[in-house]
Protein backbone atom coordinates (compact mmCIF):
# COMPACT_ATOMS: atom_id res chain seq x y z
CA UNK A 1 0.00 0.00 0.00
CA UNK A 2 1.28 3.42 -0.60
CA UNK A 3 2.39 5.45 2.18
CA UNK A 4 0.44 8.40 1.93
CA UNK A 5 -2.91 5.92 2.16
CA UNK A 6 -1.61 3.74 4.73
CA UNK A 7 -1.23 6.85 6.64
CA UNK A 8 -4.41 8.23 5.95
CA UNK A 9 -6.28 4.91 6.68
CA UNK A 10 -4.68 4.82 10.21
CA UNK A 11 -5.68 8.30 11.06
CA UNK A 12 -9.56 7.24 9.88
CA UNK A 13 -8.88 4.32 12.48
CA UNK A 14 -7.71 6.21 14.58
CA UNK A 15 -10.49 9.16 14.54
CA UNK A 16 -13.15 6.55 14.24
CA UNK A 17 -11.83 5.03 17.80
CA UNK A 18 -11.71 8.65 19.48
CA UNK A 19 -15.38 8.46 21.14
CA UNK A 20 -15.07 5.17 22.68
CA UNK A 21 -11.73 6.37 24.30
CA UNK A 22 -13.61 9.97 25.20
CA UNK A 23 -16.39 8.48 27.33
CA UNK A 24 -15.70 8.66 31.15
CA UNK A 25 -17.33 6.12 32.26
CA UNK A 26 -16.79 3.60 29.65
CA UNK A 27 -20.82 2.71 29.27
CA UNK A 28 -21.79 0.58 26.64
CA UNK A 29 -25.14 2.41 26.36
CA UNK A 30 -23.39 5.67 25.83
CA UNK A 31 -21.44 4.00 23.63
CA UNK A 32 -24.37 2.57 21.84
CA UNK A 33 -26.41 6.12 21.70
CA UNK A 34 -23.02 7.92 20.60
CA UNK A 35 -22.67 5.43 17.47
CA UNK A 36 -26.18 5.69 16.51
CA UNK A 37 -26.86 9.47 17.03
CA UNK A 38 -23.59 10.63 15.47
CA UNK A 39 -23.02 8.12 12.76
CA UNK A 40 -26.18 6.76 11.78
CA UNK A 41 -27.95 9.80 12.35
CA UNK A 42 -31.64 10.29 10.41
CA UNK A 43 -32.67 13.89 11.36
CA UNK A 44 -32.33 14.92 7.94
CA UNK A 45 -34.34 12.67 6.19
CA UNK A 46 -36.87 12.87 8.31
CA UNK A 47 -36.70 16.66 8.89
CA UNK A 48 -37.12 16.96 4.59
CA UNK A 49 -40.37 15.23 5.04
CA UNK A 50 -41.47 17.21 7.49
CA UNK A 51 -40.30 20.29 6.56
CA UNK A 52 -40.59 20.07 2.51
CA UNK A 53 -43.53 17.75 1.81
CA UNK A 54 -45.64 17.98 4.76
CA UNK A 55 -45.10 21.81 5.18
CA UNK A 56 -45.97 24.26 7.54
CA UNK A 57 -47.59 23.35 10.53
CA UNK A 58 -50.76 25.65 11.43
CA UNK A 59 -52.64 24.87 14.55
CA UNK A 60 -56.05 23.17 13.42
CA UNK A 61 -55.16 22.98 9.20
CA UNK A 62 -54.67 19.78 7.74
CA UNK A 63 -50.70 20.06 7.47
CA UNK A 64 -51.02 20.26 10.99
CA UNK A 65 -52.66 17.02 11.48
CA UNK A 66 -51.10 15.19 8.25
CA UNK A 67 -47.75 15.84 11.09
CA UNK A 68 -49.65 14.60 13.62
CA UNK A 69 -50.49 11.44 11.65
CA UNK A 70 -46.63 11.21 10.02
CA UNK A 71 -45.56 11.04 13.34
CA UNK A 72 -47.64 8.36 15.18
CA UNK A 73 -46.47 6.13 11.61
CA UNK A 74 -43.08 6.89 11.95
CA UNK A 75 -43.39 6.08 15.49
CA UNK A 76 -44.90 2.85 15.24
CA UNK A 77 -42.44 1.43 12.12
CA UNK A 78 -40.01 1.60 14.87
CA UNK A 79 -41.99 -0.34 17.31
CA UNK A 80 -42.58 2.60 19.95
CA UNK A 81 -46.11 2.87 20.94
CA UNK A 82 -47.72 6.37 19.25
CA UNK A 83 -50.93 7.88 19.43
CA UNK A 84 -53.10 11.55 18.51
CA UNK A 85 -54.37 12.86 21.74
CA UNK A 86 -57.36 15.08 21.22
CA UNK A 87 -57.04 18.24 23.42
CA UNK A 88 -59.24 20.33 21.99
CA UNK A 89 -61.27 21.96 18.88
CA UNK A 90 -60.04 24.49 16.48
CA UNK A 91 -60.99 25.63 13.03
CA UNK A 92 -59.19 24.49 10.02
CA UNK A 93 -57.57 27.21 7.70
CA UNK A 94 -56.22 26.23 4.46
CA UNK A 95 -53.93 28.24 2.44
CA UNK A 96 -54.14 28.34 -1.40
CA UNK A 97 -52.56 30.62 -3.63
CA UNK A 98 -51.55 34.31 -3.58
CA UNK A 99 -50.01 37.43 -4.61
CA UNK A 100 -50.27 41.16 -5.04
CA UNK A 101 -49.38 43.24 -7.95
CA UNK A 102 -48.54 46.79 -8.30
CA UNK A 103 -50.14 47.83 -11.50
CA UNK A 104 -50.10 51.52 -11.63
CA UNK A 105 -47.85 53.54 -11.79
CA UNK A 106 -45.72 51.14 -13.55
CA UNK A 107 -46.29 46.57 -13.25
CA UNK A 108 -44.66 44.37 -10.67
CA UNK A 109 -45.26 42.04 -9.26
CA UNK A 110 -44.57 42.58 -5.11
CA UNK A 111 -43.24 40.17 -3.06
CA UNK A 112 -46.14 39.12 -0.44
CA UNK A 113 -47.60 37.01 1.40
CA UNK A 114 -51.22 36.28 2.72
CA UNK A 115 -51.21 36.50 6.40
CA UNK A 116 -52.51 33.17 8.09
CA UNK A 117 -56.43 32.85 8.93
CA UNK A 118 -56.82 35.37 6.37
CA UNK A 119 -60.05 35.49 4.74
CA UNK A 120 -59.92 35.29 1.23
CA UNK A 121 -60.50 37.63 -1.92
CA UNK A 122 -63.07 36.77 -4.41
CA UNK A 123 -62.27 34.65 -7.37
CA UNK A 124 -61.35 38.17 -9.36
CA UNK A 125 -58.97 39.47 -6.76
CA UNK A 126 -59.52 43.00 -5.61
CA UNK A 127 -57.95 46.27 -7.14
CA UNK A 128 -57.82 49.43 -6.01
CA UNK A 129 -55.60 52.96 -4.58
CA UNK A 130 -53.09 51.94 -1.97
CA UNK A 131 -53.28 54.53 0.83
CA UNK A 132 -51.60 55.09 4.28
CA UNK A 133 -52.58 56.19 7.24
CA UNK A 134 -52.35 60.05 7.13
CA UNK A 135 -50.31 62.58 9.34
CA UNK A 136 -51.52 63.19 12.92
CA UNK A 137 -52.24 66.60 11.29
CA UNK A 138 -55.34 64.80 9.87
CA UNK A 139 -56.04 61.65 12.70
CA UNK A 140 -54.98 63.78 15.84
CA UNK A 141 -57.81 62.35 17.58
CA UNK A 142 -60.77 59.88 17.25
CA UNK A 143 -62.73 62.22 15.29
CA UNK A 144 -59.79 62.67 12.81
CA UNK A 145 -59.64 59.20 12.47
CA UNK A 146 -63.43 58.38 12.60
CA UNK A 147 -63.37 61.33 9.06
CA UNK A 148 -60.31 59.48 7.35
CA UNK A 149 -62.08 56.31 7.49
CA UNK A 150 -65.05 57.79 5.54
CA UNK A 151 -62.17 57.93 2.73
CA UNK A 152 -60.82 54.16 2.44
CA UNK A 153 -63.94 52.77 0.91
CA UNK A 154 -62.56 50.66 -1.74
CA UNK A 155 -58.84 51.17 -0.90
CA UNK A 156 -56.34 49.23 0.14
CA UNK A 157 -54.83 50.26 3.25
CA UNK A 158 -51.25 50.05 4.50
CA UNK A 159 -51.45 50.30 8.60
CA UNK A 160 -47.58 49.41 9.32
CA UNK A 161 -44.36 51.86 9.93
CA UNK A 162 -42.98 52.02 6.57
CA UNK A 163 -39.04 51.43 7.13
CA UNK A 164 -36.95 54.22 6.04
CA UNK A 165 -34.25 51.79 5.08
CA UNK A 166 -34.43 47.96 4.58
CA UNK A 167 -30.57 47.61 4.65
CA UNK A 168 -29.83 45.45 8.01
CA UNK A 169 -28.29 47.36 11.28
CA UNK A 170 -25.24 45.09 10.69
CA UNK A 171 -24.86 46.93 7.10
CA UNK A 172 -24.94 49.60 8.52
CA UNK A 173 -22.67 49.54 11.47
CA UNK A 174 -20.18 47.45 9.00
CA UNK A 175 -19.86 50.07 5.93
CA UNK A 176 -21.31 53.38 6.81
CA UNK A 177 -19.00 55.99 9.17
CA UNK A 178 -20.43 56.63 12.72
CA UNK A 179 -21.72 59.95 11.56
CA UNK A 180 -23.59 57.65 8.81
CA UNK A 181 -24.67 55.39 11.15
CA UNK A 182 -26.17 57.32 13.81
CA UNK A 183 -27.54 59.85 11.47
CA UNK A 184 -29.47 56.96 9.77
CA UNK A 185 -30.54 55.71 13.62
CA UNK A 186 -31.78 59.49 14.17
CA UNK A 187 -33.67 59.77 11.09
CA UNK A 188 -35.47 56.19 11.64
CA UNK A 189 -36.33 57.27 15.38
CA UNK A 190 -38.17 60.29 14.23
CA UNK A 191 -40.03 59.10 11.73
CA UNK A 192 -41.23 55.97 13.75
CA UNK A 193 -42.01 58.75 16.75
CA UNK A 194 -44.01 60.71 13.82
CA UNK A 195 -45.81 57.42 12.49
CA UNK A 196 -46.60 56.83 16.43
CA UNK A 197 -48.93 60.04 16.40
CA UNK A 198 -50.69 58.76 13.45
CA UNK A 199 -52.89 56.65 15.18
CA UNK A 200 -55.16 57.93 18.33
CA UNK A 201 -54.31 55.44 21.45
CA UNK A 202 -57.99 54.82 21.39
CA UNK A 203 -57.81 52.54 18.33
CA UNK A 204 -53.59 51.81 18.11
CA UNK A 205 -54.30 47.91 18.61
CA UNK A 206 -53.80 46.18 15.40
CA UNK A 207 -57.57 44.48 15.88
CA UNK A 208 -58.95 47.51 16.68
CA UNK A 209 -57.92 49.06 13.47
CA UNK A 210 -58.21 46.25 10.77
CA UNK A 211 -61.85 46.42 12.43
CA UNK A 212 -62.66 49.86 12.02
CA UNK A 213 -61.10 49.70 8.30
CA UNK A 214 -63.72 46.47 8.02
CA UNK A 215 -66.43 48.16 9.15
CA UNK A 216 -65.58 51.24 6.55
CA UNK A 217 -64.93 49.46 3.35
CA UNK A 218 -61.46 48.73 2.76
CA UNK A 219 -61.03 46.37 -0.04
CA UNK A 220 -57.56 44.96 1.84
CA UNK A 221 -55.16 45.26 4.14
CA UNK A 222 -51.33 45.49 3.68
CA UNK A 223 -48.69 45.19 6.40
CA UNK A 224 -45.00 44.95 7.25
CA UNK A 225 -43.35 42.87 9.92
CA UNK A 226 -39.47 43.73 9.25
CA UNK A 227 -36.98 41.40 11.01
CA UNK A 228 -34.54 43.53 10.21
CA UNK A 229 -32.86 41.25 8.41
CA UNK A 230 -32.09 41.13 4.33
CA UNK A 231 -35.18 40.42 2.38
CA UNK A 232 -36.97 38.79 5.93
CA UNK A 233 -40.38 39.25 7.45
CA UNK A 234 -42.30 38.24 10.43
CA UNK A 235 -45.40 36.31 8.94
CA UNK A 236 -47.91 36.73 12.10
CA UNK A 237 -51.92 36.21 11.55
CA UNK A 238 -54.40 38.17 9.63
CA UNK A 239 -56.58 40.37 12.32
CA UNK A 240 -59.44 40.83 9.90
CA UNK A 241 -62.95 38.88 9.68
CA UNK A 242 -63.72 40.02 6.28
CA UNK A 243 -61.00 41.37 4.11
CA UNK A 244 -57.62 40.02 3.29
CA UNK A 245 -54.64 40.49 4.78
CA UNK A 246 -50.76 40.35 3.05
CA UNK A 247 -47.52 41.34 4.54
CA UNK A 248 -45.62 42.81 2.03
CA UNK A 249 -41.77 43.03 1.86
CA UNK A 250 -39.97 45.59 3.82
CA UNK A 251 -38.56 47.14 0.28
CA UNK A 252 -42.02 46.62 -1.74
CA UNK A 253 -44.07 47.88 1.32
CA UNK A 254 -41.78 51.21 1.52
CA UNK A 255 -41.93 51.27 -2.10
CA UNK A 256 -45.95 51.66 -2.10
CA UNK A 257 -45.38 54.00 0.83
CA UNK A 258 -43.52 56.56 -1.04
CA UNK A 259 -45.70 56.41 -4.02
CA UNK A 260 -48.34 57.16 -1.71
CA UNK A 261 -47.38 59.59 0.27
CA UNK A 262 -45.98 61.42 -2.72
CA UNK A 263 -49.14 61.48 -4.07
CA UNK A 264 -48.37 59.02 -7.31
CA UNK A 265 -51.73 57.21 -6.49
CA UNK A 266 -50.50 53.44 -6.84
CA UNK A 267 -52.91 51.04 -7.65
CA UNK A 268 -52.34 47.87 -6.79
CA UNK A 269 -54.54 43.93 -7.61
CA UNK A 270 -54.71 41.39 -4.92
CA UNK A 271 -55.51 37.82 -4.82
CA UNK A 272 -55.87 35.28 -1.69
CA UNK A 273 -56.78 31.64 -1.95
CA UNK A 274 -58.05 30.56 1.63
CA UNK A 275 -60.75 28.26 3.47
CA UNK A 276 -61.88 28.73 6.79
CA UNK A 277 -63.94 26.12 7.94
CA UNK A 278 -67.29 27.00 8.96
CA UNK A 279 -66.71 25.13 11.75
CA UNK A 280 -64.13 23.73 14.57
CA UNK A 281 -62.29 20.26 14.36
CA UNK A 282 -60.61 18.31 16.71
CA UNK A 283 -56.49 19.35 17.14
CA UNK A 284 -54.04 17.19 18.59
CA UNK A 285 -50.94 16.46 20.52
CA UNK A 286 -48.65 13.26 19.49
CA UNK A 287 -47.68 11.53 22.40
CA UNK A 288 -45.02 8.10 22.14
CA UNK A 289 -44.54 6.13 25.00
CA UNK A 290 -42.03 3.63 25.96
CA UNK A 291 -42.53 2.05 29.22
CA UNK A 292 -40.52 1.81 32.02
CA UNK A 293 -39.64 -1.78 33.38
CA UNK A 294 -38.93 -0.85 36.92
CA UNK A 295 -40.41 2.69 37.34
CA UNK A 296 -43.36 2.95 34.81
CA UNK A 297 -44.84 5.40 36.90
CA UNK A 298 -42.15 7.72 36.52
CA UNK A 299 -41.32 9.38 33.47
CA UNK A 300 -39.05 11.12 31.40
CA UNK A 301 -40.33 13.44 28.98
CA UNK A 302 -39.09 14.65 25.67
CA UNK A 303 -40.76 18.03 24.64
CA UNK A 304 -41.72 19.83 21.61
CA UNK A 305 -43.81 21.78 19.56
CA UNK A 306 -45.12 20.40 16.29
CA UNK A 307 -47.39 23.44 15.13
CA UNK A 308 -45.47 26.40 13.30
CA UNK A 309 -46.92 29.73 11.24
CA UNK A 310 -47.32 29.02 8.05
CA UNK A 311 -45.37 31.92 6.08
CA UNK A 312 -42.30 29.39 5.22
CA UNK A 313 -41.91 25.82 6.61
CA UNK A 314 -41.46 26.12 9.92
CA UNK A 315 -38.19 24.91 10.06
CA UNK A 316 -36.50 26.52 12.77
CA UNK A 317 -39.88 26.93 15.24
CA UNK A 318 -39.69 24.72 15.83
CA UNK A 319 -39.18 21.52 13.18
CA UNK A 320 -35.71 21.11 14.61
CA UNK A 321 -37.05 20.84 18.19
CA UNK A 322 -39.22 18.17 16.42
CA UNK A 323 -36.88 16.26 14.74
CA UNK A 324 -34.49 16.17 17.44
CA UNK A 325 -37.13 14.48 19.89
CA UNK A 326 -38.06 12.33 17.33
CA UNK A 327 -34.28 11.42 16.60
CA UNK A 328 -34.02 10.93 20.31
CA UNK A 329 -36.40 8.76 20.73
CA UNK A 330 -34.96 6.09 17.50
CA UNK A 331 -31.74 6.36 19.28
CA UNK A 332 -33.01 5.04 22.43
CA UNK A 333 -34.77 2.86 20.76
CA UNK A 334 -31.87 1.34 18.85
CA UNK A 335 -29.66 1.24 22.07
CA UNK A 336 -31.84 1.47 25.24
CA UNK A 337 -34.84 -0.67 24.30
CA UNK A 338 -35.74 -1.38 28.04
CA UNK A 339 -35.69 2.07 29.66
CA UNK A 340 -35.84 2.02 33.78
CA UNK A 341 -38.30 4.71 34.38
CA UNK A 342 -41.04 5.53 31.22
CA UNK A 343 -40.06 7.64 28.49
CA UNK A 344 -42.40 9.78 27.08
CA UNK A 345 -42.27 12.11 23.31
CA UNK A 346 -44.77 15.11 23.91
CA UNK A 347 -45.26 17.10 20.10
CA UNK A 348 -47.26 19.37 20.76
CA UNK A 349 -49.83 21.54 18.79
CA UNK A 350 -51.19 25.17 20.05
CA UNK A 351 -47.65 26.31 21.27
CA UNK A 352 -47.87 29.68 19.05
CA UNK A 353 -51.53 30.24 20.18
CA UNK A 354 -50.38 30.09 24.06
CA UNK A 355 -48.71 26.64 24.76
CA UNK A 356 -52.70 25.95 24.94
CA UNK A 357 -51.71 21.66 23.81
CA UNK A 358 -49.20 21.30 26.54
CA UNK A 359 -50.93 23.09 29.26
CA UNK A 360 -53.74 21.07 28.50
CA UNK A 361 -51.88 17.67 28.29
CA UNK A 362 -50.24 18.59 32.10
CA UNK A 363 -53.74 19.91 33.21
CA UNK A 364 -55.24 15.98 32.01
CA UNK A 365 -52.53 13.88 33.11
CA UNK A 366 -51.55 14.71 36.42
CA UNK A 367 -50.12 11.03 37.14
CA UNK A 368 -47.35 12.26 34.89
CA UNK A 369 -46.81 15.27 36.86
CA UNK A 370 -46.64 13.37 39.81
CA UNK A 371 -44.25 10.93 38.93
CA UNK A 372 -41.83 13.51 36.17
CA UNK A 373 -38.15 12.72 37.20
CA UNK A 374 -37.23 15.07 34.40
CA UNK A 375 -38.61 17.12 31.23
CA UNK A 376 -36.53 18.18 28.43
CA UNK A 377 -38.00 21.03 26.08
CA UNK A 378 -36.12 22.45 22.93
CA UNK A 379 -37.75 25.03 21.09
CA UNK A 380 -35.61 27.88 19.15
CA UNK A 381 -33.26 26.84 16.39
CA UNK A 382 -30.91 25.50 14.79
CA UNK A 383 -28.02 26.28 16.73
CA UNK A 384 -26.62 23.33 19.22
CA UNK A 385 -27.95 23.19 23.24
CA UNK A 386 -25.47 25.97 25.20
CA UNK A 387 -27.64 26.00 28.34
CA UNK A 388 -30.23 24.63 31.00
CA UNK A 389 -33.10 26.61 31.89
CA UNK A 390 -33.37 25.38 35.61
CA UNK A 391 -35.98 27.87 35.99
CA UNK A 392 -35.64 27.86 40.00
CA UNK A 393 -35.25 24.40 40.72
CA UNK A 394 -32.48 24.28 43.17
CA UNK A 395 -30.73 20.60 42.59
CA UNK A 396 -31.29 20.41 38.52
CA UNK A 397 -27.55 22.13 38.20
CA UNK A 398 -26.00 19.29 40.11
CA UNK A 399 -28.35 16.39 38.58
CA UNK A 400 -27.68 17.57 34.96
CA UNK A 401 -23.62 18.00 35.79
CA UNK A 402 -23.62 14.31 37.02
CA UNK A 403 -25.78 13.08 33.82
CA UNK A 404 -23.16 14.95 31.83
CA UNK A 405 -20.28 14.56 33.49
CA UNK A 406 -20.52 10.71 31.76
CA UNK A 407 -21.00 11.79 28.35
CA UNK A 408 -18.34 12.07 25.98
CA UNK A 409 -16.94 16.03 25.91
CA UNK A 410 -17.41 16.26 22.09
CA UNK A 411 -21.37 15.98 22.95
CA UNK A 412 -21.14 17.59 26.50
CA UNK A 413 -19.05 20.68 25.59
CA UNK A 414 -20.10 23.87 25.70
CA UNK A 415 -23.50 23.07 27.27
CA UNK A 416 -23.86 25.35 30.57
CA UNK A 417 -26.59 24.50 33.30
CA UNK A 418 -27.29 27.83 35.06
CA UNK A 419 -27.62 28.52 38.12
CA UNK A 420 -31.30 28.67 39.64
CA UNK A 421 -31.89 31.81 40.08
CA UNK A 422 -35.92 32.07 40.73
CA UNK A 423 -38.40 30.66 38.58
CA UNK A 424 -39.32 32.41 35.50
CA UNK A 425 -41.17 32.37 32.19
CA UNK A 426 -39.59 30.89 29.46
CA UNK A 427 -42.86 31.21 27.06
CA UNK A 428 -42.51 27.98 25.91
CA UNK A 429 -43.96 24.01 26.60
CA UNK A 430 -41.89 23.09 29.51
CA UNK A 431 -43.90 25.63 31.58
CA UNK A 432 -46.89 24.40 31.25
CA UNK A 433 -45.13 21.73 33.55
CA UNK A 434 -42.51 23.78 35.79
CA UNK A 435 -45.56 25.79 36.75
CA UNK A 436 -47.02 22.52 38.32
CA UNK A 437 -43.59 22.21 39.93
CA UNK A 438 -42.35 19.15 37.96
CA UNK A 439 -39.45 19.11 37.12
CA UNK A 440 -38.99 20.67 33.31
CA UNK A 441 -36.43 22.40 31.64
CA UNK A 442 -36.08 24.73 28.54
CA UNK A 443 -32.80 24.12 26.50
CA UNK A 444 -31.95 26.97 25.29
CA UNK A 445 -29.74 26.58 21.78
CA UNK A 446 -27.08 29.13 20.46
CA UNK A 447 -28.32 31.41 18.21
CA UNK A 448 -27.50 31.03 14.24
CA UNK A 449 -29.48 34.34 13.61
CA UNK A 450 -32.63 32.53 14.84
CA UNK A 451 -34.36 35.79 15.81
CA UNK A 452 -33.53 37.76 12.72
CA UNK A 453 -33.81 35.56 10.39
CA UNK A 454 -35.92 32.46 11.15
CA UNK A 455 -37.97 32.96 14.06
CA UNK A 456 -41.82 33.43 12.32
CA UNK A 457 -40.05 34.75 9.06
CA UNK A 458 -40.76 33.89 5.59
CA UNK A 459 -37.35 32.19 5.64
CA UNK A 460 -38.05 29.31 7.90
CA UNK A 461 -36.53 26.82 6.06
CA UNK A 462 -35.22 23.18 5.80
CA UNK A 463 -32.03 24.96 4.17
CA UNK A 464 -31.13 26.75 7.29
CA UNK A 465 -30.62 24.05 9.30
CA UNK A 466 -27.10 22.98 10.62
CA UNK A 467 -27.00 19.04 11.15
CA UNK A 468 -24.00 18.43 12.69
CA UNK A 469 -25.87 20.98 15.79
CA UNK A 470 -29.35 18.85 15.10
CA UNK A 471 -27.55 15.34 15.77
CA UNK A 472 -25.23 16.67 18.45
CA UNK A 473 -28.35 18.06 20.39
CA UNK A 474 -30.80 14.74 19.57
CA UNK A 475 -27.98 12.66 20.62
CA UNK A 476 -27.27 14.38 23.92
CA UNK A 477 -31.26 14.29 24.59
CA UNK A 478 -30.98 10.83 24.09
CA UNK A 479 -28.06 10.73 26.65
CA UNK A 480 -29.76 12.93 29.20
CA UNK A 481 -32.74 10.65 28.67
CA UNK A 482 -30.87 7.82 29.32
CA UNK A 483 -29.35 9.00 32.16
CA UNK A 484 -32.23 10.73 33.86
CA UNK A 485 -34.10 7.27 33.63
CA UNK A 486 -31.41 5.34 35.07
CA UNK A 487 -30.33 8.09 37.76
CA UNK A 488 -31.11 6.26 41.42
CA UNK A 489 -31.79 9.35 42.44
CA UNK A 490 -35.19 11.57 41.98
CA UNK A 491 -35.00 14.83 40.46
CA UNK A 492 -35.59 16.86 43.82
CA UNK A 493 -38.85 19.80 43.18
CA UNK A 494 -37.45 22.13 45.78
CA UNK A 495 -37.38 25.46 43.86
CA UNK A 496 -36.84 29.34 44.35
CA UNK A 497 -39.98 31.39 44.09
CA UNK A 498 -39.86 35.37 43.26
CA UNK A 499 -40.99 37.65 45.01
CA UNK A 500 -45.11 37.99 44.35
CA UNK A 501 -44.61 41.37 41.92
CA UNK A 502 -41.87 39.40 39.82
CA UNK A 503 -43.66 36.19 40.01
CA UNK A 504 -44.32 34.06 36.73
CA UNK A 505 -47.59 33.51 35.47
CA UNK A 506 -49.48 30.53 37.22
CA UNK A 507 -51.46 27.64 35.62
CA UNK A 508 -54.12 29.19 34.16
CA UNK A 509 -57.18 26.67 32.96
CA UNK A 510 -56.02 26.09 29.31
CA UNK A 511 -58.59 27.36 26.87
CA UNK A 512 -59.61 24.56 24.37
CA UNK A 513 -61.21 25.76 21.66
CA UNK A 514 -60.55 28.19 18.23
CA UNK A 515 -64.01 30.51 20.22
CA UNK A 516 -62.08 30.83 23.37
CA UNK A 517 -58.54 31.96 22.19
CA UNK A 518 -59.82 34.01 19.19
CA UNK A 519 -61.93 36.14 21.62
CA UNK A 520 -61.10 39.42 21.86
CA UNK A 521 -58.65 39.32 18.72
Amino acid sequence: MHRTALTLLLALVAASALPAQDIPTNDPVIRRIYEEGMRNSQASKLAQTLMDSIGPRLTGSPQNRSANDWLVKTYKSWGIDARNEQYGTWRDWTRGQSRVELVTPRARTLEATMLAWSPPTPRAGVAGEVVIIPPASVTKDSAGFTRWLGTVRGKVVMISFPQPTCRPDSSWARWATPPWDSTMHAQRDSAMREWRTRIPATVANGRTIAAKLEDAGAAAIVTNSWSRGWGVDKIFLARTNRIATFDVSCEDYGLLARLAENGQHPTVRAYAEATLAPKESPVYNTVATVRGKELPDEYVMLSAHLDSWDGASGATDNGTGTIIMLEAMRILRAAYPNPRRTIVAGHWSGEEEGDIGSAAFATDHPEIIRGMQVLLNQDNGTGEIDTVRSVGFLDAPASFTRWMSRMPADISRGVYVDMPGYAHDESTDSDAFACREAPAFFLNSSDWDYNDYTWHTNRDTWDKISWDAVKKNATLIAMLAYEASEDPQKVSRARRVPPPDHAPPTCDTPPRSWAEVTRGR
